[in-house]
């Protein structure tokens, strides 16, 4: 299973994310090329990095791909089939888990459960407080690929079913994820390696590890 350590970064209170941006830039960055379905084999450059400030967790996730697509705009629409950037976590070994699902113009879907089905669907109100940032970039290749950022201030209220007032020193069960069900070339590429018949992300028992410094 990979492990991650994830690092403290000051930021002031109040989050300004294009300053959030620019500071990941310069953290360790890992990579998301898993692709563990034969079916599935187109694999767009993705990466993440990924710190954590007094009261939010931050992620920016850097892709090139053939195909962008954002046509969900609204909280819990089913962004997984947009181009679509996604993180898992659990806390310490609890059964439950957060995934945050965000299409590339940063729509997302947030819920909470123990599996797939019946989870708890986070209001509409509390996944706006979770400040982003999207961008086209230039592809740094040249095989018409089309780059885009995105950057994530997560704050501590957004895991509600946990009181959260320092990440420091926790430890998370996590994974990291690409996707794109209804883009030309769909694809699924995980962080840490998953072992089943078909895609499916909702699997707790193949995350990795988060260690916050």
């Amino acid at each position: 299973m990979k492990k991650l350590y994830v690092p403290y970064i000051h930021a002031v209170d109040s989050i300004q994310i294009g300053e959030i941006s620019s500071k990941l830039d310069h953290v360790h960055q890992e990579i998301i090329n898993n692709s563990p379905w034969d079916a599935f084999p187109y694999k767009p450059k993705v990466a993440f990095a990924m710190a954590y400030g007094d009261s939010n967790v931050f992620l920016k996730f850097f892709v090139e791909e053939k195909h962008v697509r954002a046509i969900y705009s609204e909280p819990n629409q089913p962004v997984y089939k947009d181009s679509c950037v996604e993180f898992f976590v659990s806390f310490g070994d609890e059964p439950e888990y957060y995934n945050f699902e965000f299409n590339c113009a940063g729509t997302c879907l947030l819920s909470f459960g123990e599996q797939r089905a019946n989870r708890e669907m986070t209001s509409a109100d509390l996944i706006k407080s979770i400040a982003f940032q999207s961008s086209i970039k230039p592809a740094t290749t040249n095989d018409a690929n089309i780059g885009w950022e995105l950057s994530l201030a997560i704050p501590f209220a957004a895991f509600q079913y946990h009181e959260l007032s320092s990440m420091k020193g926790k430890k998370c069960r996590a994974n990291f994820y690409k996707c794109g069900d209804d883009l030309p070339e769909p694809h699924f590429l995980a962080w840490n390696m998953i072992n089943t018949e078909e895609p499916d992300f909702h699997r707790p028992e193949f995350f990795g590890t988060l260690e916050f410094n």
